[in-house]
């Protein structure tokens, strides 16, 4: 029987296709992490950028092509299906490398960051909808916790090698020769061995039940405003990557500044970013205890973790702490994106994690702007306390709001529309 007739859903039974996603999103990762180390330090020794707002335009360009991407990957994936959108943004990839090597100012960088926005948008929003697609429904912690496990493993594990690179060679060109295989093969896999799994989605579907079907317009109200459990997740989800946005401008420059070499800048930034494998744990997790209490718990550990980095002065110190923090997002990460496709209808459910992880991304961008202004006016360490003071703050609006949303103990509940006025069968011609 073929994948596109095949009635069951379940990690087990789509393994080969499960794992190669796997292996996609981990490449994913491998690209946006290539960029964690070494490029912030460029900008500033190479192509003598001094302005922190400056270095910081290059995650703008990107946060704001993510996040509008994101919001139209979800919606191309339920038109077109999710392997076309995939194959679509590693071909944006391909040119990154180059730009990157032989970029004559940081202006350059900046466009190729909206080549980098755009990859990442259409290749992990596929890639996590098509986890979803081949899991049954109480694997859906699971699949979305192995989804980021991976994903920000390879930002891990992109960020400490093409640090170690750097250090032992320049900073470009050779650690962006590794970054040129890893968008190469993804590139060939998802054409060649990747297949279709929106059939999946489509067959999980009851098109009879009230919320099925919604238009456009309709989920991306729901899932930004009106539900205020999808709110909460929204805002959260927006703040926390200020988080992650810290550690890619302010993290390298503030620790270089501080005498630490770039190696142990890469490990640093390396460390927080490998926690994040442990959603392969916290995703499971939330499947057995549902999804708030992690998330609760985990804006208020990274915001700790951050707040703690500027309380020390020393390698190993900042190793933990960035390891703390990193736990915290490790923690929220995985079940903040698991609320909306709870919450969603099958028929819309690429489209809301669409919308959420619009407003998510969109965090790199305000992030970007937020910090650099910060680093610009105030100082470094400014940019550490506004980034701990404002996951506390969104933490508290998730403790206040954020119902469960948990198929088996969740206490959430969807609007109901209310009932269309009555129309003549002329009206409908």
């Amino acid at each position: 029987m073929s994948e596109a007739t095949e009635p069951k859903q379940g990690i087990r039974e789509h393994l080969e296709q499960f794992s190669l996603h796997v292996l996609l999103v981990f490449a994913t990762g491998l690209t946006i992490g290539s960029e964690r180390t070494v490029v912030p330090v460029l900008g500033e020794d190479v192509l003598g950028v001094e302005s922190f707002l400056v270095i910081g335009s290059f995650v703008v360009s990107f946060g704001f092509v993510k996040a509008l991407l994101n919001l139209y990957a979800g919606k191309w994936g339920e038109e077109y299906g999710r392997k076309p959108v995939l194959v679509l943004g590693w071909l944006t990839a391909l040119p990154i490398p180059i730009i990157l090597i032989y970029a004559p100012s940081w202006s350059w960088i900046t466009v190729g960051n909206v080549l980098l926005g755009i990859n990442q948008a259409l290749t992990w929003s596929m890639a996590i909808n098509a986890k979803i697609d081949l899991a049954s429904p109480d694997q859906r912690g699971l699949a979305v916790g192995i989804d980021e496990a991976f994903g920000y493993t390879g930002v891990a594990a992109g960020a400490w090698i093409t640090g170690v690179i750097a250090g032992q060679t320049s900073l470009r060109p050779e650690p962006f020769y590794f970054l040129a295989a890893v968008v190469v093969l993804a590139f060939l896999i998802s054409v060649f061995l990747i297949k279709e799994t929106v059939q999946l989605a489509q067959m999980e579907a009851d098109d009879d039940h009230h919320d099925a079907n919604l238009p456009f317009d309709e989920v991306l109200k729901r899932a930004t405003y009106g539900d205020k459990t999808l709110f909460a997740a929204a805002q959260a989800g927006h703040v926390e990557n200020f988080v992650d946005t810290l550690f890619w401008i302010a993290v390298p420059l503030y620790l270089t500044s501080r005498g630490l070499a770039i190696e142990a800048v890469g490990v640093v930034v390396g460390v927080h970013s490998a926690m994040y494998f442990l959603q392969i744990g916290t995703g499971g997790l939330a499947d057995r205890i549902g999804r708030r209490p992690p998330v609760v718990a985990g804006m208020f550990l990274a915001g700790a973790g951050v707040l703690g980095m500027v309380f020390v002065q020393s390698y190993l110190p900042w190793v933990i702490l960035a390891g703390l923090s990193g736990l915290g997002m490790a923690l929220l990460y995985p079940n903040l994106m698991t609320v909306p496709s709870d919450a969603a209808h099958p028929t819309w459910r690429s489209a809301g994690m669409g919308v959420y992880r619009m407003w998510r991304d969109a965090g790199y961008a305000v992030g970007a702007i937020l910090l650099g202004l910060t680093m610009e006016f105030v100082n470094a360490e400014a940019a550490f306390y506004v980034t701990a003071i404002l996951m506390f703050l969104s933490g508290a609006v998730v403790y206040v709001w954020m119902e469960e949303t948990h198929p088996e103990f969740g206490t959430h509940e969807p609007p109901t529309p209310a009932p269309e006025p009555p129309h003549s069968a002329a009206a409908e011609d």
